[in-house]
């Protein structure tokens, strides 16, 4: 069974990480459009910079918690692929072999001037900070007004889905939501979220709960379904 699990800021949460934004619109008391787009990297980049060296800070001192350890946990029965809007490592670090990062990853950065030149980077990032070609790095985060480049590649696993789950996510940043719409047809999808958005498909169990509590009941509801499998078998 093929399994892909689309994740959001709300799985991370529950490890410490605060979520992309609060309901005021501000991210650590920052104005988003000052700290991820590329204008605010324009006018500001050291703030820029440094907004992204605390949450790179922060990173370093947090941990996967339950959920991302069942998900991982999952892969013992079925191939899972990971479409993740988060920045962070967690799910790598709590034993998840394939994962795709929509919006880019914290512990990497990349040239101003070639986004296809990425390097690894666990420490501050300041202005000076240059690329092997002599232009400034950047954080490998994207910003809003810029194209998702793995989104070809996001959709491709959905089309080969067999389970999806939907986790920690609100389902309204596109175009990462619109995933949905390519699973193939009558595909289960699992959407676990405290507060849930209204989703129109047929085949959807909505499990209002946060992610750590959440996924362990699609966990067993999935491993009854192999039980019921061996016995039909």
């Amino acid at each position: 069974m093929n399994i892909v699990v689309i994740s959001g800021a709300g799985i991370s949460a529950e490890s410490g990480l605060k979520t992309f934004r609060d309901s005021n619109g501000l991210w650590e008391g920052h104005n988003i459009m000052e700290v991820a787009t590329p204008l605010g990297f324009k006018k500001n980049p050291e703030l820029v910079l440094e907004f992204y060296n605390q949450r790179r800070r922060q990173l370093l001192e947090v941990h996967p918690n339950f959920a991302h350890k069942t998900i991982a946990d999952l892969e013992k029965n079925y191939k899972v692929s990971i479409i993740t809007q988060n920045v962070d490592d967690l799910h790598e670090r709590a034993g998840s072999s394939f994962v795709l990062h929509l919006h880019g990853e914290l512990f990497k950065v990349r040239s101003t001037k070639n986004e296809n030149n990425i390097q690894s980077w666990r420490k501050d990032l300041f202005l000076g900070d240059l690329c092997k070609d002599g232009f400034q790095l950047r954080p490998h985060i994207v910003w809003f007004g810029e194209d998702v480049p793995l989104m070809l590649k996001a959709i491709s696993v959905c089309e080969k889905a067999d389970v999806l789950i939907i986790v920690g996510t609100s389902m309204y940043v596109y175009p990462a939501a619109s995933l949905i719409n390519y699973v193939p047809l009558n595909t289960k999808v699992y959407y676990i979220d405290p507060t849930p958005a209204e989703i129109n498909y047929s085949n959807l169990i909505v499990i209002e709960e946060l992610a750590t509590t959440g996924i362990l009941k699609v966990k067993n509801d999935l491993f009854k379904k192999i039980n019921l499998n061996l016995l039909k078998s």
